[in-house]
């Protein structure tokens, strides 16, 4: 006889240790995506790259990440505009599909793949330099192959555990940031001394060695190399790679439509707080003509009023940052495969997913493959970071590209009244009222963007190191149009 007091049975929660059917499981929580987006824009390229950008521009750089910073913040407005109304993993490479071509699906997807493989590769090439700081007698090799292997065991654990992992590297990121930013502001406060005999204040930003515009604009030195504000976009612009991530998740995300806007409209103040807060700071401690870039200014400024403990401490969160680079780009890489095979722009295996959601074939196939490119960058490191990472510099540029061309198809398909579920049947001005969370100045803003990004690229055209990141763009995205007619000629 049954017992109909008994509980029904309850039904399993979709998390990542219960089995349910296969599926992406949307267990990233409010929290993951706040922290994993600002973790985005926190990497070695703010602690240790501000160096270059402050010597191309001094303290004008400021105004360089801010310019950058509201460019990119737009092309994460953009995206997240097509992540609210039709979440899905592989982010922009479907809606490239699904609003303008398969072929520019399959150029987006498997461009952003291969450009995180290559910084994946940079990132496990320099862990060996951070763990030798410590160790000396660790093979830089054996670091790579231990974090690259950790890393990945990881993100097959499920998504919510990629998520804490990137919570906790953030963490390690802010308070490191956070740290620098109040200990300069009471140097500045206190009037403490500093080892460089210059008054730390932020009058300083105005009175060294040529203002706030050293080198103006644009300058042309002795050696032949140009210099100034314009220039320093160039290092500014591809220090915020990481930030479109937000859009990646949306797929797998609990609340997509409150969690993506509140996450996207916080990367506006995060830029501003830990860039231009930050250098700010440091270029009012320690004077920016002194800022050399054999150590990171993150050091100097505690090095200059005797803090040398800085250093050991800057070293363990540059090998968190590295770490959360690797995880980030592996969690992408193996949703963008998975995107991709769905899509059909990719072999089918890499399309299935296991009892916990996980897409292994692609974490697999993506760790192999950024371990066989690890390998190249220790055979023959000048040809690695000469050539391949001047692939993965201008790759940025194309996916952000595309990203704002996608949006203007998005809202093309949708004033068609062919637009994502909530929006379906609607036409015109009254199915673009309907979008949640709009780019701002949607008609114009792509254009301005591109304007941007266009004006970016002819800046590197300016630099020996960035002119080859252009040729190799254009040889790049010739072996992706031709690589897609030749998949296409095949069925």
């Amino acid at each position: 006889m049954v017992d109909k007091t008994a509980a029904p049975a309850r039904k399993p929660r979709e998390t990542d240790d219960v089995p349910v059917p296969a599926t992406l499981r949307k267990s990233l929580k409010n929290r993951h995506i706040q922290l994993i987006a600002l973790g985005g824009a926190i990497g070695t390229g703010l602690f240790y790259g501000s160096s270059e950008s402050i010597s191309l521009a001094g303290p004008s750089i400021l105004l360089a990440y801010l310019v950058g910073g509201l460019a990119i913040f737009m092309i994460v407005r953009a995206l997240s505009e097509m992540s609210v109304e039709d979440p899905k993993a592989g982010a922009f490479s479907y809606y490239a599909t699904r609003y303008w071509s398969k072929r520019a699906g399959f150029v987006s997807g498997w461009n952003y793949w291969f450009n995180y493989i290559l910084v994946s590769m940079v990132e496990l090439s320099v862990v060996g330099s951070f763990v030798n700081y410590w160790f000396p007698n660790i093979p830089q090799w054996v670091s790579a192959a231990v974090f690259l292997v950790v890393i990945a065991a990881a993100n097959l654990l499920g998504v919510s555990k990629f998520g804490e992992f990137e919570f906790w590297f953030a963490i390690i990121k802010i308070v490191a940031v956070v740290a620098m930013i109040l200990g300069g502001l009471a140097v500045l406060v206190a009037g403490l001394p500093t080892d460089s005999g210059i008054k730390a204040s932020f009058a300083n930003w105005f009175a060294i060695d040529g203002g706030f515009f050293p080198h103006g604009l644009m300058q042309r030195t002795a050696d032949g190399q140009w210099t100034g504000l314009l220039m320093a976009l160039c290092v500014v612009m591809f220090s915020f790679g990481g930030t479109e991530l937000i859009g990646i998740t949306a797929g797998e995300t609990e609340n997509p439509r409150t969690t993506i806007p509140k996450a996207t409209n916080g990367i506006i103040w995060r830029i501003l707080v830990f860039y231009i807060g930050a250098l700010g700071v440091i270029m009012a401690v320690v004077p920016w003509n002194t800022i050399d870039g054999k150590s990171s200014p993150f050091v100097q400024i505690f090095d200059s009023v005797g803090v040398h403990a800085a250093a050991g401490i800057l070293n363990f969160v540059c090998l968190t940052a590295v770490m959360s680079v690797y995880n980030s780009g592996l969690y992408a890489n193996s949703r963008m495969l998975y995107s991709l095979a769905k899509q059909g722009n990719a072999p089918a295996y890499l399309g299935k997913l296991n009892s916990h959601g996980v897409p292994v074939a692609g974490v697999i196939t993506s760790a192999i493959i950024t371990a066989l490119a690890v390998v190249v960058v220790f055979l023959w490191p000048a040809f690695a970071f000469n050539y391949l990472m001047s692939i993965a510099t201008i790759a940025g540029v194309i996916n952000w590209s595309m990203i704002m061309v996608t949006e203007m198809h998005f809202r093309k398909v949708v004033a068609a009244g062919d637009g994502p579920a909530e929006l379906a049947g609607l036409h015109g001005d009254e199915a673009l009222g309907k979008i949640q969370f709009k780019l701002p100045l949607a008609r114009v803003m792509p254009y301005i963007v591109l304007a941007f990004l266009a004006l970016v690229v002819v800046l590197m055209c300016f630099s020996p190191s960035y002119r080859i990141a252009v040729v190799a763009g254009v040889i790049w995205l010739a072996i992706l149009l031709v690589a897609y007619q030749l998949t296409q000629a095949r069925r």
